[in-house]
């Protein structure tokens, strides 16, 4: 008995497709891409650069006209220009100042107490208290500088 195999034919891959649609696509992309050139090459202008500058008036106004040379300048001193934040004036620390008690947490001793007027927050710990406080309490205080901002000692409920 002979047996006599034959070869049946293979089934293309699937990467033969995939391959085809990303050769599609990558056309797709470059033919668009031409497309958009081609559009802005249309829309644009010269492309001088006179026509592409821009100027800043006296005001800080942008605009694409020159100013006029003949137009008066103003002088600055040098000395008059501030960089950076303006200096605070000293305040006296030692003021009685009025306010109310935003949050105190009893348990870990420390708050916060917000200034009638301003509404600055100043941080409280119950070291800094005379009396027992609690929250929503009007109470006068003094301030002094800690490590990490102002911090409000001599706390009286008023």
């Amino acid at each position: 008995m002979a047996f006599s195999f034959t070869k049946a034919p293979m089934a293309r891959s699937q990467n033969t497709f995939n391959k085809r649609e990303k050769e599609k696509k990558r056309l797709q992309k470059r033919k668009e891409k031409q497309e958009k050139m081609k559009e802005r090459k249309a829309n644009t202008t010269s492309g001088e650069l006179k026509d592409m500058m821009a100027y800043v008036d006296e005001d800080g106004n942008i605009s694409d006209t020159p100013p006029d040379p003949d137009q008066k300048k103003k002088e600055v001193k040098a000395s008059s220009i501030e960089i950076g934040v303006p200096k605070k004036e000293k305040e006296d620390l030692t003021l009685e100042r009025r306010g109310r008690v935003s949050f105190f947490n009893e348990s870990k001793g420390y708050g916060f107490i917000n200034q009638d007027g301003t509404q600055e927050r100043f941080f409280v710990h119950i070291n800094g208290t005379t009396e027992p406080i609690q929250e929503g309490d009007k109470v006068s205080f003094q301030v002094e500088k800690g490590p990490k901002g102002f911090n409000a000692i001599e706390v009286k409920v008023i």
